[in-house]
């Protein structure tokens, strides 16, 4: 099936108004999704078996079969970590893991590379080896594999803060904007869809080092992330945030600067 005249398409605004053929490309793990509608509309065990068949795994193995059956169980996030699991326990005595790991990391549904990302989290890897795995995600073309991408790492960071910190602070300097908002949304205190990290809820300034590099960045991507970084840190810490804003503008009174700073400060600008 070519696919090739729909990677160009604006995804619909409406979940039924999503072309069948659209859909059956997607559920067959042929085509990456364009936006949520698209992702909610998935036929989640379908794309799964497709995808199991794809990578050499077996789409009737029993261990997916079973995960597939009860997948209604779970919250529609949830979902996907489980079928991440089953097709990562499938991989434990298969003769070429690594080719496996490989085809779903560079699989053509966005949907398949993020259940690769979650299997960097599922290895237990310590965080500097977690890191290495996953930045190839956190550079994904995708949106969707990125924001898993911090996911997979954020229990990590939680775990130990400053040895996450030091180690991000040479991605804020990474020609690619996708490295360099990783750093700061991973680290984000309460974050979005996941755990807070506690410690950065308290003590923000225990991230100064990586948020610094990024406070006049040229990408809207990445500003928007440190904006939010602060934003959050304000609702525990405003005075700080309050303060680091006041220096940001008078040694770096630059557009890029001006904007995240607006954008940092909304809740403590509400009446």
């Amino acid at each position: 099936m070519s696919v090739e005249h729909l990677r160009t398409r604006k995804g619909a605004f409406r979940i039924a108004l999503i072309p069948p053929e659209v859909l059956a490309a997607l559920n067959d793990g042929l085509l990456e999704t364009v936006n949520l509608n698209e992702f909610l509309a998935l036929d989640t065990p379908r794309l799964a078996r497709a995808v199991a068949g794809q990578i050499g795994l077996d789409p009737a193995h029993e261990r997916l079969a079973d995960t597939l059956a009860m997948l209604d169980a779970f919250k529609p996030m949830q979902r996907h970590t489980h079928i991440a699991r089953a097709l990562y326990d499938l991989t434990a005595a298969h003769p070429e893991r690594d080719a496996v790991a490989h085809r779903l990391a560079t699989h053509a549904s966005d949907v398949a590379r993020s259940w690769a990302v979650q299997w960097v989290q599922f290895a237990g890897l310590p965080l500097a080896a977690r890191l290495r795995a996953v930045r190839r995600f956190a550079a994904d073309p995708h949106f969707g594999v990125r924001e898993f991408a911090w996911m997979a790492v954020r229990d990590a960071v939680i775990a130990d803060v400053d040895a996450a910190v030091a180690a991000l602070v040479p991605w804020t300097a990474d020609a690619d904007q996708n490295i360099r908002r990783f750093a700061s949304e991973l680290t984000r205190p309460r974050g979005v869809w996941c755990a807070p990290i506690p410690a950065l809820q308290r003590e923000p300034w225990r991230a100064v080092p990586l948020l610094e590099p990024l406070r006049a960045d040229g990408s809207r991507y990445v500003q928007n992330s440190v904006a939010n970084w602060l934003n959050d840190a304000s609702k525990s810490q405003g005075p700080w945030v309050q303060a680091v804003a006041d220096r940001w503008l008078a040694e770096s009174d630059t557009p890029a600067t001006r904007y995240i700073v607006k954008r940092a400060l909304r809740t403590l600008s509400k009446p």
